[in-house]
């Protein structure tokens, strides 16, 4: 043990986290090469140069509550039980953002961001999380490993400088170098915590992270979770911005659909709704939406089936990346943005959505999810947007077929789903959201070893759920409502898996659209535009012929006049799909524009180039024009025609 003065120990205690959080950083990439193709050794080290400016906010945060203890407690920090509580903050505290790092190293291949304040918060209506955790830890045993490895070692490193007091004896004296010592470790701690020292400097924010990268993806690698938690707490949701008038925002894009061209489209119909959001069933793992991978078949035969029989839509992604993210996208045409909207303060606003409006014209629906109800607030949402019925665990009623962990089983709750649509008068709307194609990845016993298990544990589930489907509409074949329905079948977010054209940036969201109505020949074929979410409702009411105004976020996918687009959030920054391109916008300004259809890996930033400047200018305007409306809307609660 080095003896060493108390107030240098501060100084070697807070290096020896940064020294930590580095090593946890490394561990993070390591961990997921494969998301970031784009990263050289150059590239890296400017990564780990710009995370030492994120680290040491996030550090100075956490350490606040340690520093005064310490420092202020002037003599009385040599005192053995004072010293064992101030050292059991110190551990306590940083060994949670040990804790909070190392989980986003597994966690960030689910999400494709560093977990936030509102990450958490859409936790907050499970009450399954103490298993869900003691799962985690066991599966993933190899980063528990790391974090008890790292707080151990941590721990007696820290440990073997052992503070001894400034050589004053005069009590007067020795105070007052503690009080300069306080304001000195004060003064440099407002600079940590705000990224700089100039009174110019704005508090760093998750988007400065990219200025570190050579992608927007990569902002991952140079935060830390701590600090992507701190900077989101008690964040205004979505800050209203002002860049056009509002008269020419509205005429740039409008949420506002009249639905005139829908009706001259498509004659009016009473054909009932079906909707399937699946869990995780990213467009990867469908045979049907990969034709152009040679010897690919996929992993779900019967949807791929049903595929040979609809409309797809080959180039669609989801409106974000979370389960909670789906279901105000896909039912109500609400895009996700910088939070789910489900656990934002606007959740309670007024809104339209498929069962609201189709209420209207004498539908009854009903929503679907096998979990225990209140999960994820799904049972709240179903309700603000006009769902009549909500069908969860309780009213499964059947403990049996429970599956331990997240709810009923798929080949359980998916064929009742089917029966209990027999029990609605026509004309219907129903949504399902299955739930087994989920961690734990959880094999019923009747069907292991039944399905392919490919390179990853999720794919047996793909097909098991697959399987699932097949049995409804086996079950649903039977029934008199069956041929009178239109059945549309999504994914509620991606998840990456064995294809490399699907771990870049802009496919980390792609989900397959189809559209099955077994008495309409017509609805057949191939759409390879840009699709999202978000059309999903408007493009079912232009089927149906609706002709009344509605409110959506998304485009109508039968109008061919409509400006084709995809937006979602990818933790850090806006991430729009348009004419091709794919371009990053941090709220301010664009960072990057490419071409993800000749350059997928984004290597090449069209941001500058003379030849892509009307394609620039378009897009510049259009991101803009919808995160102003989007916003404002929502905080004005002004999201009904």
């Amino acid at each position: 043990m080095v003896k060493l003065n108390e107030y240098l120990v501060v100084l070697f205690r807070f290096l020896s986290l940064m020294l930590a959080f580095t090593l946890l950083r490394i561990a993070f990439y390591l961990f997921n090469t494969d998301l970031f193709p784009n990263v050289d050794f150059s590239g890296f080290i400017r990564i780990l140069y710009g995370g030492f400016r994120f680290d040491i906010s996030a550090l100075v945060y956490t350490n606040l509550l340690f520093f005064i203890l310490y420092i202020l407690s002037f003599r009385a920090k040599f005192n053995e039980t004072y010293s064992k509580v101030v050292n059991g903050v110190y551990y306590t505290l940083n060994g949670i953002c040990f804790a909070a790092n190392c989980a986003d190293i597994i966690y960030y291949r689910f999400t494709l961001k560093r977990t936030t304040w509102n990450t958490l918060l859409s936790f907050q209506n499970e009450d399954n999380m103490v298993s869900l955790w003691l799962h985690f830890l066991v599966t993933y045993w190899y980063i528990t490993l790391i974090f008890v490895a790292l707080l151990i070692g941590f721990i007696k490193f820290t440990r073997l400088m052992k503070p001894v007091p400034t050589p004053f004896k005069n009590n007067y004296l020795y105070g007052l170098i503690g009080v300069v010592a306080f304001a000195v470790v004060a003064g440099l701690s407002v600079a940590g915590a705000r990224g700089g020292f100039l009174h110019s400097t704005r508090p760093i924010t998750l988007s400065n992270a990219a200025a570190y990268t050579n992608s927007p993806e990569e902002s991952a690698i140079v935060l830390n979770t701590p600090f992507s938690i701190y900077r989101t707490i008690g964040k205004l949701t979505f800050p209203q911005y002002h860049y056009f008038s509002t008269d020419t925002a509205e005429q740039i894009f409008s949420p506002i659909h009249s639905a005139k061209d829908s009706a001259e489209v498509h004659q009016k119909k009473k054909l009932n709704v079906v909707i399937f959001i699946l869990e995780s069933f990213s467009r990867e793992f469908f045979g049907s939406f990969n034709k152009d991978v040679e010897g690919y078949k996929g992993y779900t035969p019967f949807l791929d089936s049903i595929a040979r029989q609809s409309l797809i839509f080959t180039n669609a992604y989801g409106n974000g990346r979370k389960s909670i993210d789906a279901m105000p996208s896909i039912l109500a045409s609400i895009p996700s943005l910088t939070m789910p909207y489900i656990v934002s303060e606007y959740s309670q606003n007024k809104i339209n959505s498929i069962a609201s409006i189709l209420g209207q014209e004498g539908y009854e629906s009903a929503f679907f999810h096998g979990a225990p109800n209140g999960s994820m607030g799904f049972d709240g949402f179903a309700k603000i947007a006009g769902f009549q019925h909500y069908v969860g665990k309780s009213e499964y009623n059947n403990n049996d077929d429970y599956d331990g962990k997240w709810g009923i089983w798929d080949h359980k709750f998916i064929p009742f789903f089917a029966r209990e649509l027999s029990k609605f008068k026509q004309p219907f709307c129903a949504s399902l959201f299955s739930l087994s194609s989920h961690d734990p990845y959880s094999i019923p016993e009747e069907y292991k070893n039944v399905f392919p298990k490919g390179t990853i544990p999720l794919i047996e589930c793909i097909g098991c759920s697959d399987n699932a489907l097949r049995l409804f509409f086996n079950e649903a074949k039977k029934q008199e409502w069956y041929n009178n329905t239109l059945f549309v079948i999504t994914a509620d977010h991606s998840i990456g898996g064995e294809l490399d054209k699907y771990k870049t940036n802009a496919n980390a969201f792609a989900v397959p659209i189809i559209f099955y109505c077994p008495s309409d020949s017509t609805l057949r074929g191939e759409d390879n535009k840009i699709a999202q979410q978000a059309d999903i409702m408007p493009t079912i009411l232009s089927y149906l012929g609706y002709n009344k105004p509605f409110f959506s976020y998304g485009n109508d996918l039968f109008d061919k006049e409509a400006q084709r687009f995809a937006i979602n959030y990818n933790g850090t920054v806006y991430q729009i799909y348009m004419d091709d391109m794919i371009a990053y916008f941090d709220g301010e300004k664009l960072l990057g524009v490419y071409d993800f259809m000749k350059n997928p890996t984004l290597t090449e930033n069209l941001l500058e180039t003379e030849e892509n400047k009307e394609v620039v200018e378009k897009i510049d305007k259009f991101i803009k024009s919808y995160i102003q409306q989007y916003n404002k809307r929502m905080h004005d609660n002004d999201m009904l025609p």
